[in-house]
C-alpha cells in the first residue's frame, strides 16, 4: 500500500474545509467571526509546512499547503477588506 494516498485524503479534506469560510465571507460579506490573529498565525503555520515540504520533497505537503495558503490569503484578504477600517 502507498502511504502517500494517506497524505493525498489528509491534503484533500484539510485543505477543502477552509471554502466553506471562504464562501461565506464573500457572501456575507463579513468576516467578523474570523479571528484576525489566529489567521495570522494559521498562514505562518502553513508557509512552514510548505518549506518543510520542499526541504522533504513531499508532494502531499507542498501541493496542500500550497493551496490551503492561497485559501487563507484569500481570507485574510476578504476580512481586511470588509472590515469597518477599510470600507469606511
Amino acid at each position: 500500500m502507498n502511504v502517500d494516498i494517506f497524505g493525498y485524503l489528509a491534503a484533500i479534506l484539510t485543505t477543502a474545509a477552509f471554502l466553506p469560510q471562504l464562501i461565506k465571507t464573500l457572501k456575507t460579506k463579513k468576516a467578523d467571526d474570523v479571528s484576525l490573529t489566529t489567521l495570522i498565525m494559521f498562514i505562518i503555520g502553513v508557509l512552514s509546512w510548505i518549506i518543510y515540504g520542499y526541504k522533504i520533497s513531499s508532494t502531499p505537503i507542498l501541493i496542500a499547503n500550497l493551496i490551503t495558503l492561497i485559501l487563507n490569503l484569500l481570507i485574510l484578504a476578504s476580512k481586511l477588506y470588509f472590515s469597518k477600517i477599510f470600507s469606511q
